[in-house]
């Protein structure tokens, strides 16, 4: 056994197999992969083998799509059937509401270019008769996709994978992982046969490796705490059952018909396709618990939990009027076992938090469906530095170390039965909250604050009159909630809003070393004392891996404030990146002091009236003027007892301020702020309404216009990238050039309807871009988005289509900030 390699993979179901073969197609010829029991003997070999492209996520989606189309080359490649039945996959709309839901994620799956066809119940009844069709409005048809055997699939893989010089290593277990400074020394044990149980053996050795990936499955928990971190991947129990055979399915299939596709009835919550004469009937039901929160018991191997009849007999039973054929078809057999999740169903998969070289790949619900491309862009990302897609919605760091092991198991128990349920864009799941909440909380809340939730932490989505049903106004169109958020959006416009911004990612680096760092480690000049700049982190890919906006409060003492929902994931880049620099720049310190500022947002034409109320000042008349206090400035400055970090900008493209403070004293400056924006009108204001104003002023977001597949010229922020000087990803980000351009876009769309974000965008018949974000604006009376489109198609004034609800409407791209293009509301002094 080798005890030296290039990288070693730890986990040899689908996932794991697929990130060897990955590394090694992509050149890496040192590459061991290590399963403690046998290939595919954890998930994998219980898995129902479905390859659904069905999923609201742009990365999500090209990473089932890889999958899919490399499984069908595997037995090329390999002489091993991988098992792929291309039969299709239906999947059945009952509501409007639930076709609203498939025509959303079709305009997705057309921006990565997934084929995919509406159907009638007509035609599906034509197409196959078997299925009742008389309570459905339509249904979502991929001719593309289907099934496949899980363990045929991994071993192909597997063979691949040695046919490309990887070693594979069976019946080994990794007990130790230990970073020498240069490489990882992995401890692993022999496992052996005892009592029908596999037990350490007395055998150990210890295999040292540059780089190591983690995909244990449902062993998650037990890496975790081998490897001093924190991750909530922990297993869910799903049910699927096997049928007897069904006559008439039998004698449909005699008479030469093809095999029925992946029938997938969302609102029975229930999936099924043919096995042998019968049917399979899989379930994502409610009561589903978690299991293994601190690992799984040695005596667990290839197992299975019980089969609660109970909790899926009504789902059971719909089959039954699904099928009308297969009602007197008994159960043949059953498998209730465990499947890894997170709390909002995505994998974790990249680098681990404050750890070198060491990667994961867990927590994967529909790992069959997701192995094959996770190897790719993983091994991608291992390689070359990052993958060609943006993979920041998948990387373990979104959850930072607030999460616990109680909150993993609940949130992953309801996103396990929420699979099914509607995916409203505007959704907001209840378990464990509220968790996370600033000082005003309760105050928002009585004020009839709807919450959403964003790395933890409750923020204001908008407000309501009390007693509104937020989840009632959920809608694919414009919900119930529309009219609030229009009002709070024109308040800051004409008037003065508030919004509660505490959820901000907040970081203070100083130290002898610390300009220079940050001049390295960010695009844009640095701000002279005082004054603040919007800056990128660049990856070495030369994309942009984080947004900061930059207030130097001294000569070598720097405020960075991110997006409130990437704490964890830009203090890890910002902390390791500052490692690697210390020697050469000097002493450097950095502190996540998000916890520490609460943050209110004022913004409007009468924000400056508002402070003026209740600043203390020797002179308060100029005090707030742009002589005393320009725009892009940071002063300190006291409100009422509060001592204020205030900041003049504001992301709704209006007059106002940042008001950062020290979060024990939030309630007192709410309660001023409050009191004082009485007589000018006042509006609390929440997050949807931010959302729409930012884009009439075309301010880019992070995670939306601003990602690792994207550099910031292309994202069309030349003014903010300082090509004068070094900084780290500047060669790789001009040698991209501008592959596409991200534009603003007002459209003439549907009149009860506005975009998400994830919608298509057509020039003439060809299709040339996609939105990245969406809404209403209420200065131009239409929807509005801003996304990205094909260089020679971005001029302004170009006019092109978006799809929505299956139709074509009319969109015209328009210049950069079309609100107020000159800011002089922004600058307007007084």
């Amino acid at each position: 056994m080798k005890t030296q390699v290039k990288a070693l993979v730890v986990g040899g179901g689908a996932v794991g197999t697929s990130i060897a073969y990955h590394l090694a197609r992509a050149g890496w010829d040192d590459v061991m992969l290590l399963e403690r029991d046998e290939l595919t003997s954890g998930s994998t070999w219980h898995a129902a083998g479905l390859l659904p492209y069905f999923n609201m996520s742009f990365a999500t989606t090209h990473i089932h799509d890889y999958s899919i189309k490399f499984y069908k080359t595997l037995e090329e490649e390999t002489g091993l059937n991988a098992g792929f039945a291309v039969v299709g996959n239906l999947r059945m709309a009952q509501t409007d509401a639930r076709m609203d839901e498939y025509m959303l994620y079709a305009s997705t799956a057309e921006t990565c270019g997934v084929p995919y066809t509406f159907m009638t119940p007509d035609e599906i009844k034509a197409k196959w008769p078997l299925i009742k069709t008389d309570d459905l409005k339509g249904a979502l048809y991929h001719d593309t996709d289907g099934y496949i055997n899980p363990a045929d699939v991994t071993m192909a893989m597997a063979k691949g994978a040695r046919q490309r010089g990887v070693m594979i290593e069976r019946r080994w277990q990794a007990d130790a992982f230990h970073w020498n400074g240069e490489a990882w020394e992995v401890t692993v044990t022999k496992m052996v046969e005892k009592g029908g149980n596999l037990v350490p053996s007395d055998e150990q050795v210890v295999i040292t490796a540059e780089h190591v990936v983690t995909a244990s499955g449902n062993h998650a928990q037990r890496t975790a705490q081998m490897l001093g971190i924190k991750m909530p991947a922990i297993p869910v129990e799903h049910t699927f059952i096997v049928m007897d055979q069904d006559p008439e399915l039998v004698k449909w299939r005699a008479e030469g018909n093809p095999e029925h596709p992946v029938v997938r009835d969302a609102d029975n919550e229930s999936y099924a396709r043919e096995e042998r004469g019968g049917w399979i009937l899989g379930i994502y039901e409610h009561g589903a618990p978690a299991r293994f929160e601190y690992g799984v018991p040695d005596s667990f191997r290839a197992d299975l939990f019980p089969l609660d009849l109970d909790r899926i007999a009504d789902q059971y039973m719909a089959m039954a009027e699904r099928v009308p054929s297969c009602a007197d078809s008994g159960l043949k057999d059953d498998f209730n076992g465990p499947i890894c999740y997170t709390p909002d169903g995505n994998p974790l998969v990249g680098p681990a938090p404050g750890l070198r070289n060491m990667w994961l790949a867990e927590g994967f619900s529909f790992g069959i469906t997701a192995a094959g491309g996770t190897g790719y862009y993983l091994a991608q990302m291992m390689v070359e530095g990052e993958a060609e897609i943006d993979m920041a919605s998948l990387d373990p760091k979104r959850y930072g170390d607030w999460m616990t092991t109680e909150y993993a198991a609940r949130k992953n128990e309801e996103a396990y039965e929420h699979v099914y349920i509607l995916h409203h864009p505007d959704e907001e799941r209840p378990a464990c909250r509220p968790l996370r909440t600033s000082p005003a909380y309760d105050r928002q809340a009585a004020r009839g604050a709807q919450f959403g939730h964003v790395n933890g932490w409750e923020r204001p989505n908008y407000f309501a009159p009390m007693g509104f049903d937020d989840h009632a106004s959920r809608s694919f169109r414009r919900g119930a909630w529309w009219e609030h958020v229009v009002e709070e959006a024109k308040a800051i416009r004409e008037g003065v809003g508030l919004i509660d911004a505490t959820a901000f990612t907040k970081h203070l680096v100083k130290g002898p070393g610390a300009t220079e760092f940050l001049s390295w480690f960010t695009c844009n000049k640095l701000p002279s004392v005082g004054r603040i700049n919007l800056t990128y982190a660049l990856t070495i890919n030369g994309t942009t891996r984080t947004e900061y906006t930059i207030v130097r409060l001294a000569q070598d003492e720097y405020y960075l404030v991110s997006a409130g929902a990437w704490t964890a994931y830009d203090s890890d880049f910002l902390r390791k990146a500052i490692a690697d620099k210390a020697p050469e720049f000097g002493y450097i310190e950095c502190h996540d002091v998000t916890t520490q500022w609460g943050v209110f947002a004022i913004a409007g034409p009468k924000s400056r009236d508002v402070l003026k109320e209740v600043i203390k000042d020797a002179d308060p008349e100029t005090v707030l003027s742009n002589k005393r206090f320009p725009w892009l400035t940071m002063r300190n400055i006291e409100l009422g007892m509060v001592p204020v970090r205030a900041i003049r900008v504001a992301y709704t493209g209006e007059l106002g301020w940042e008001l950062h403070h020290p979060i024990e004293m939030q309630n007192h400056l709410f309660d001023l702020l409050e009191k004082a924006g009485e007589k000018h009108g006042m509006k609390l204001v929440g997050a949807r309404a931010q959302n729409w104003l930012r884009q009439e002023k075309s301010y880019r977001a992070f995670g939306n216009e601003l990602g690792r597949d994207a550099t910031p010229l292309e994202a069309d922020l030349p003014r903010f990238v300082d090509l004068s000087k070094e900084f780290h990803g500047k060669e790789a980000m001009q040698a991209h050039g501008i592959r596409s351009k991200c534009v603003t876009i007002l459209i003439d769309g549907p009149e009860d309807a506005d975009p998400w974000g994830r919608e298509v965008l057509y020039h003439g018949d060809t299709r040339v871009g996609r939105l990245t974000s969406g809404g209403y604006s209420v200065a131009f009376g239409k929807s509005i988005g801003m996304g990205y489109v094909k260089p020679d198609v971005s001029e302004v004034g170009t006019k092109l289509k978006i799809k929505m609800f299956d139709q074509l409407w009319d969109a015209e791209i328009v210049e950069d900030s079309p609100y107020d293009p000159k800011n002089a509301t922004i600058r307007v002094d007084g």
